[in-house]
C-alpha cells in the first residue's frame, strides 16, 4: 500500500506542475483495481474522473490558480449524490438511479479540485455496524479480511486505509464515521450538528445526520472539514462556519487543558486490550500536561435506547418516499398502484431496513408515541443537558470509540441487539449534536484501536487542534 502525501502537499505539487491530476487519479483507480478483494468500493467514475483530471491539468498548464484541494482524488459513501456513477445506497430499491444534481458536500469539494473516483461501500441505507446489511456484499477489514471495517461507512474506511484515495467521505448518525475510522486504523470526524450540509446526500435520521471526512491524519480531515463547512441554502439545519475556519495552524499544547474520561464508557463491558490501549492515550496526554480527571454523564447508558426509538422513527418517514413510483426499483407486474408498493417495498428493501420501518412506525403509533418516541425524546433531551454541564468545568471529554475491536464477521448478523450494541460509545455525540472525532491509538491483538474526543457544540477548530496533539504524542 504505497502512502499519499498530506492532502494540503498534494494539491501544491499539483498547482506547481511536479504531478499532475491525471497522474494522481490513474494512482487511486490502479489501487482501486489492486484492492478490489476489500469489496470497499460499489462503483468507479473512471471516465468522470480522467475527463476532471484532464481539464485540470490544462488549466494548470494555461497558468491558472485551482483550488486547495488541485487534482486530489477522493472517494464518496454511496449515500452521496454525485455525477458519473449511480447512487444506490447499497440498497437494491435505488438500484438504476442517476442523480439528478450532486450534494452540496462534493460541489464544495470540487470547486476547490478535488475529484471523485469512486463510491465506497455502505451498510445499506447507512443502517449498521458493519457494512453486512449491504445489499451488494460485506466490504472486509483492511487488517483482517475475516472482520468487518465498521459500519455503516466501511467503505469508506477501508478505502482510505487501503490508500486508495488520500480522503473519503462518510455519513455520522450514530457512529458511522468514527466506528469504522476505529475499527480499521484512520481518522474520522463528526462535525457539530449542521456544520456541513445533508444536501443531496441520502437522508437516514434528519434530526442526527452528519457529514463529515475519513482520512489518514486530522491535519487532513481538518482540510476537508473547513472546504466543506458552512451554510448552505439547501439545507436549513446549516450553521455558521467559524471564522478562523478548522485547519490546524498548529496543535494544542497540553498544559493546563482540562479534559475529563467518561466514566460510563470505561467500566463494564470494555474490552481489556481496549482499556488498555485508552489507558496508555490517556498516561500520554497527562504526561504532556493536560489536567485529567473522571466525569460522570448517568444518562448516557441510556443513549443507545433512545438512539433506537428516535432513529427508526425517522427513518421510516425517510424510507416513505421509495415506492418505485418515480425513481429506482420498481415491480413492473403489479396490478395496481397498492400492489406496486407492496412488490416493490418487499422486493427492494433489505432486511435491516424493513426491521427499522417497523420499529420506526410503531413508537410512532397512536397509543404508543407517548410511551417510546416522547419519552425517548425527554431522555435525548437529558443527554443534551449533561454534556453542557460536563463541558462548564472540561474543555474536552474523552472515551474509547468502541468497547471492542473489529468482529468477526458474522459473528453479529443474527442477534440485531448484539450489532445494536456496537453503537453504544458513539450515539451520545450524535444524540447532543456535539463534535467527536476517533483517532487511532495503537494496536490490541493486531486490530486498530479508537480513541474518542468530544468538544462542545461549534467548537470544531478547537477539538481538531487537540485532536492533532493527541495523533502526535500517542502515534
Amino acid at each position: 500500500m504505497s502512502g499519499w502525501k498530506p492532502i494540503a502537499l498534494i494539491a501544491e505539487d499539483v498547482q506547481a506542475g511536479r504531478v499532475t491530476a491525471s497522474e494522481l487519479v490513474e494512482q487511486s483507480l490502479a489501487a482501486i483495481k489492486e484492492h478490489a478483494e476489500f469489496k470497499a468500493i460499489i462503483a468507479t467514475l473512471e471516465a468522470a474522473a480522467i475527463a476532471r483530471a484532464k481539464a485540470i491539468d490544462e488549466r494548470i498548464a494555461k497558468g491558472e490558480t485551482i483550488g486547495r484541494l488541485a487534482g486530489v482524488p477522493f472517494i464518496a459513501k454511496d449515500n452521496f449524490l454525485v455525477f458519473g456513477a449511480e447512487t444506490t445506497a447499497a440498497s437494491n430499491i435505488l438500484k438504476g438511479f442517476d442523480a439528478p444534481y450532486q450534494s452540496t458536500a462534493v460541489e464544495r469539494l470540487e470547486a476547490e479540485g478535488a475529484i471523485c473516483v469512486a463510491k465506497a461501500n455502505l451498510d445499506a441505507f447507512a443502517h449498521g455496524s458493519s457494512t453486512e446489511n449491504s445489499d451488494f456484499y460485506t466490504t472486509l477489514n483492511p487488517h483482517d479480511k475475516a472482520r468487518v471495517p465498521g459500519g455503516s461507512s466501511g467503505g469508506s474506511a477501508a478505502s482510505v486505509v487501503l490508500q486508495l484515495a488520500p480522503f473519503a467521505l462518510g455519513s455520522d448518525t450514530g457512529g458511522s464515521i468514527r466506528l469504522p475510522a476505529s475499527f480499521t486504523g484512520c481518522v474520522g470526524y463528526k462535525p457539530t450538528y449542521g456544520l456541513v450540509s445533508r444536501s443531496g446526500v441520502v437522508a437516514m435520521g434528519s434530526s442526527l445526520d452528519c457529514v463529515g471526512p475519513l482520512a489518514n491524519s486530522v491535519e487532513d480531515a481538518a482540510l476537508v472539514l473547513d472546504v466543506m463547512a458552512g451554510r448552505d441554502a439547501w439545507d436549513s439545519t446549516t450553521i455558521e462556519r467559524d471564522k478562523e475556519g478548522y485547519v490546524v495552524a498548529a496543535p494544542t499544547e497540553m498544559q493546563g487543558v482540562k479534559i475529563g474520561i467518561i466514566k460510563e464508557y470505561m467500566g463494564e463491558g470494555l474490552d481489556p486490550g481496549v482499556k488498555a490501549r485508552i489507558d496508555a492515550a490517556i498516561e500520554a496526554l497527562k504526561n504532556a500536561g493536560a489536567e485529567i480527571s473522571e466525569v460522570s454523564l448517568p444518562s448516557l447508558p441510556l443513549g443507545l435506547a433512545v438512539y433506537y426509538v428516535l432513529t427508526p422513527a425517522e427513518v421510516s418517514s425517510n424510507l416513505s418516499r421509495y415506492d418505485g413510483q418515480r425513481y429506482g426499483h420498481h415491480t413492473p407486474d403489479a396490478k395496481d398502484v397498492n400492489e406496486s408498493y407492496t412488490q416493490t417495498r418487499m422486493t427492494g428493501f433489505g432486511a435491516e431496513a424493513k426491521r427499522r420501518i417497523m420499529v420506526g412506525t410503531y413508537v410512532l403509533s397512536s397509543g404508543y408515541y407517548d410511551a417510546y418516541y416522547k419519552k425517548a425524546q425527554t431522555v435525548r433531551t437529558k443527554v443534551i443537558r449533561e454534556f453542557a454541564e460536563a463541558f462548564e468545568h472540561y474543555d474536552f471529554l474523552l472515551g474509547p470509540t468502541a468497547p471492542m475491536t473489529a468482529f468477526e464477521i458474522g459473528a453479529n448478523v443474527d442477534d440485531p441487539l448484539q450489532m445494536y450494541l456496537t453503537d453504544i460509545m458513539t450515539v451520545a455525540a450524535n444524540l447532543a449534536g456535539v463534535p467527536a472525532i476517533s483517532i487511532p491509538c495503537g494496536l490490541s491483538e493486531n486490530l486498530p484501536v479508537g480513541l474518542q474526543l468530544f468538544a462542545a457544540q461549534k467548537h470544531d477548530r478547537e477539538l481538531l487542534a487537540l485532536a492533532a496533539k493527541a495523533e502526535e504524542l500517542i502515534s
